[in-house]
């Protein structure tokens, strides 16, 4: 079934390209920041243990999105941006990601702190303060909400390209996310024209909620770089072979895929069957606030329930590294290290 221990997941360097700024909020900050702001949290907030989630219809979806925009309405000024953002950091660096990209809808947050381009402007300084301080690179994806006009999408995009860079604390990156079944993926073509004009990286996600003929619509329409999700791909050999040719990173998160229902347990994850074929996958905590897992724990499901042993971990470590938006000195090193991590002793 799993392989027995080997060397220490935590210190296997990585980086992370699936991380939603509100889904990663630590349980007790959001109940702190509640607190503070006055905020009535259900108990599915409050009790300690992840939420019992189920997305795949639309009632499931629909409180699962209740319970993230409670969250997120939890945050409304600098201070909350700034301590959100630094735990995030600092939870990364405990599990050995030396690279994170987070994903950010300002217009989530632009009420209660002056607008897009301020939210924007005081989330990549939140960035470069965080990245400081712990020693995490950490970079910014902008992503559009399926769920919104597609016009909004191309608002966001022109503003995640007034501040696209390659460093620390810049944009590298557009989005799409929420629920797959809603909005026309083709509708949202023209933002991501935008984004790739002004050399970010693609990253819709696709292929979780629905199956492979989604992730088809999104080749086509949206040219990705990366995928969020993509992991149903893996039903139908044609898509996921355009996928493997492409070199299109899947951005898997085995944990959210569990707890919001796609599959009905880890060993169901085709994550074996992905790499099987070809296919770059770079693990991803997604939203660990209400999933309560956070990065290690992927690499520990692909050990313990997959039998992925030590060398094919380290090669999902380098897909992660390869697909991310850090710069060239720092994918050296950080390749480096994985192959460091990997010739070192098993304890």
């Amino acid at each position: 079934m799993g392989q027995p221990a080997g060397r220490d997941l935590h210190a296997l360097p990585k980086a992370h390209l699936h991380l939603h700024f509100t889904g990663s909020m630590r349980p007790a900050t959001v109940i702190d920041l509640a607190h503070q702001h006055g905020i009535h949290l259900p108990d599915a907030l409050t009790s300690g243990q992840p939420p019992e989630l189920h997305a795949t219809d639309e009632k499931g979806w629909f409180r699962f999105q209740r319970l993230y925009d409670i969250a997120r309405s939890c945050v409304r000024t600098e201070s909350d941006v700034r301590r959100l953002v630094l735990e995030a950091a600092q939870d990364d660096a405990r599990d050995g990601s030396r690279w994170l990209e987070i994903q950010v809808d300002p217009t989530s947050y632009a009420v209660h702190l002056g607008g897009l381009t301020p939210t924007l402007e005081l989330v990549l300084d939140a960035v470069r303060d965080a990245s400081a301080q712990t020693g995490v690179g950490i970079s910014v994806v902008v992503a559009a909400s399926r769920i919104r006009h597609p016009l909004d999408a191309r608002t966001l995009a022109r503003l995640a390209a007034r501040y696209a860079g390659e460093g620390v604390g810049e944009v590298v990156g557009f989005g799409l996310s929420n629920d797959e079944r809603r909005g026309r993926t083709e509708d949202f073509a023209a933002a991501f024209r935008i984004a790739r004009r002004a050399g970010l990286a693609c990253v819709p996600h696709s292929g979780e909620l629905l199956g492979p003929d989604h992730v088809q619509v999104t080749l086509d329409a949206l040219r990705p770089d990366r995928i969020g999700h993509g992991v149903r791909s893996a039903e139908d050999p044609r898509v996921l072979d355009q996928v493997v040719e492409r070199g299109i990173t899947l951005e898997v998160c085995p944990g959210s895929n569990v707890a919001l229902g796609v599959y009905p347990e880890a060993e169901a994850v085709p994550l074996r069957a992905l790499l099987d074929a070809g296919a770059h996958l770079a693990l991803g905590a997604d939203d660990p606030l209400l999933f309560g897992t956070r990065l290690t724990d992927q690499y520990r499901i692909a050990r313990e329930v997959h039998g992925l042993d030590d060398a094919e971990l380290a090669e999902l470590a380098r897909f992660s590294v390869r697909g991310s938006r850090a710069p060239q000195g720092i994918k050296r090193q950080l390749l480096a290290d994985v192959d460091a991590w990997l010739a070192s002793d098993v304890p």
